[in-house]
C-alpha cells in the first residue's frame, strides 16, 4: 500500500504504513517525564551543551534583509511588505545566519496553536523579541531544529515560561533536556525526515488543490445555473451585459434597486456604554459575510443605539454585501437568516417584490463576486462599493418557479461538493498528524532510522 492509498482508506499509522520502521534494540529511562524512554546509546544533555544564545546585533544597520517567522518557517520579507508597524531603524534587530534557529517566545498562555520554531536558510535580520539560537558544530542544526520543532508539536514549551504573560527566555533552553544521538545518526534522521516530510507535504498540496478545484467547479455550475438556467435546450437572447452573455429568452435583466430597498448602517460610538452594554439587537460587521448564510451574531447593540444612531432594522432573508474590506471580503454576499442591524461597511438588500426570491438574488450576487470586485476597483470610490453601485448592479432573473428549482439544484450541488471537500480536508488532517508523529518519533528515538 502506498501512502496516498493508505490515507484514502484511513488505514495508516507510523507502525503499519510504508513508514513502518523498527525500534532500537535497547532503551533506557531518559529521566524526563515527557520524553520517556530513549535509545540506550543516546545521550540526554541540557541545551547549553550544543546551543548558545545569538548575540550578534545589527549595529550600524549593516544588514537590511528582513526575516519573518511565519507558520514555522523563516522567510525573507519582501520590501513592499515593510509597511505599517515598521521601526524607523533596524539597529536593534539581531542578525540571523543560515542554520540559526529562531524561537517566538511570547504569549504562551494565549496562543496554544502557533508553531514557534523556525530554521533559517538565509542571512538577515529579525526582531530581538525572538530568541536566536546558534548550534555547536558537533551537532546538526537541522536535527536540533527537528527536535525543537517536535517539542513544539508535543506542546512541551507550554509547561515552561515565566512572567505574567508566560514568556520563554534563554534560561528555558539552556537547561532544556535534549535527546541526542551521534552526529552520523543525526544526519541519517535529518535525511529521512527531509525526504518523508517532502512527500507528505506534496500530498497535502495535492489535497488542497483538489479542494480548490471543487470550489471552482461549484462556482462554474452555480454561475451557469443563475445565468443560463437548467434547460440546455432553452432558446437564448443577448442579456446586454458583457459578463453574463446570453440568457434564456423568457428571462429578464433587472437592477438590484428595482427588486427592493438598498441601504447600509453605522457603528455606534464605542465610548458610550449605553450603546453596547445591552444585548438587545444583533449587530454585524463586514466579517459576517464570510459565512454564506448568517444565522447568529457575535456582537449586539442596545435599543438606545438603534434609536439614537439611526441604525437600520434589516429583516430576515435580506442579503448583505461587504462594500469595503481587505482580502476576499469586499464584494462577498451573504443571506441573512436573523433580523439584525449592520455597520457602515455592509450594504443590505431587502427584496420587496414577489418576482424575486432572496435566495436566488444571493446566488446571483455570489456568482458575480469578481464583477462586484471589479466595480469596487474602478468606481468613484476606489477600493469600495457604494450603495448606488449595488442598486445599479444587474442580474438575470427567471420566473419565480424556475428560481425555486435553481435554488434547490444549487443547494444539492453545494451539499455534494461539501461532502467531497470534507473528505479531502479529513485526509489533510490525517497527513498533518502523520507528519507531526513521524518527526516526533524519529527525533526522540521511538523508531529507528
Amino acid at each position: 500500500m502506498n501512502l496516498e492509498s493508505g490515507i484514502q482508506n484511513s488505514e495508516f499509522n507510523i507502525q503499519n504504513s510504508q513508514f513502518s520502521l523498527p525500534r532500537y534494540p535497547r532503551y533506557r529511562d531518559s529521566g524526563v517525564e515527557w520524553l520517556g524512554d530513549v535509545p540506550a546509546h543516546w545521550e540526554v544533555k541540557p541545551g547549553r551543551t550544543c546551543l548558545s544564545l545569538n548575540k550578534e546585533r545589527n549595529s550600524g544597520n549593516i544588514e537590511n534583509t528582513v526575516l519573518s517567522l511565519s507558520y514555522g518557517n523563516i522567510v525573507v520579507k519582501p520590501p513592499e511588505k515593510l509597511t505599517g508597524l515598521v521601526p524607523e531603524s533596524f539597529e536593534g534587530y539581531q542578525i540571523i545566519n543560515p542554520g540559526d534557529i529562531v524561537i517566538r517566545p511570547t504569549d504562551l498562555q494565549n496562543d496554544f496553536n502557533s508553531l514557534r520554531v523556525g530554521l533559517s536558510k538565509n542571512r538577515g535580520i529579525i526582531t530581538s523579541a525572538y530568541l536566536g539560537l546558534k548550534h555547536d558544530e558537533k551537532a546538526s542544526s537541522e536535527f536540533l531544529y527537528y527536535l525543537l520543532h517536535a517539542y513544539d508539536l508535543l506542546k512541551v514549551y507550554y509547561g515552561m515560561g515565566t512572567g505574567l504573560r508566560q514568556n520563554l527566555d534563554w534560561r528555558d533552553f539552556k537547561y532544556l533536556p535534549l535527546a541526542l544521538p551521534t552526529k552520523p545518526e543525526q544526519d541519517r534522521i535529518v535525511a529521512f525526515l527531509d525526504e518523508k516530510t517532502a512527500e507528505i507535504d506534496a500530498l497535502i498540496s495535492k489535497k488542497q488543490r483538489q479542494i480548490e478545484l471543487l470550489d471552482e467547479q461549484k462556482a462554474i455550475l452555480i454561475n451557469r445555473a443563475v445565468t443560463r438556467g437548467l434547460n440546455p435546450s432553452a432558446k437564448l437572447k443577448p442579456s446586454g451585459i458583457d459578463w453574463i452573455g446570453e440568457i434564456p429568452a423568457h428571462w429578464e435583466v433587472k437592477r438590484i434597486g428595482h427588486l427592493g430597498k438598498v441601504g447600509n448602517g453605522s457603528t455606534p460610538s464605542r465610548s458610550n456604554p449605553q450603546y453596547w452594554n445591552h444585548l438587545d439587537y444583533p449587530w454585524l460587521n463586514s466579517g459576517s459575510v464570510n459565512k454564506s448564510v448568517i444565522t447568529e451574531a457575535d456582537q449586539f447593540v442596545s435599543n438606545i443605539a438603534l434609536k439614537e444612531c439611526h441604525l437600520p432594522l434589516v429583516k430576515k432573508r435580506s442579503i448583505v454585501v461587504a462594500i469595503t474590506g481587505q482580502g476576499k471580503t469586499r464584494g462577498t454576499a451573504a443571506l441573512l437568516m436573523i433580523p439584525a442591524t449592520i455597520n457602515q461597511h455592509l450594504a443590505y438588500i431587502e427584496i420587496q417584490t414577489p418576482a424575486a426570491l432572496p435566495e436566488f438574488v444571493h446566488l446571483s450576487l455570489t456568482s458575480q463576486y469578481f464583477q462586484l470586485r471589479a466595480i469596487s476597483e474602478s468606481g468613484s470610490t476606489k477600493g469600495a462599493l457604494t450603495c448606488q453601485d449595488v442598486k445599479e448592479f444587474k442580474i438575470a432573473l427567471p420566473p419565480v418557479e424556475e428560481q425555486r428549482v435553481i435554488i434547490s439544484t444549487s443547494d444539492q450541488i453545494q451539499k455534494e461538493l461539501a461532502i467531497l471537500a470534507a473528505k479531502f480536508d479529513s485526509q489533510i488532517q490525517s497527513l498533518q498528524t502523520l507528519r507531526s508523529t513521524l518527526i516526533a518519533h524519529a527525533v526522540t528515538g521511538r523508531i529507528k532510522v
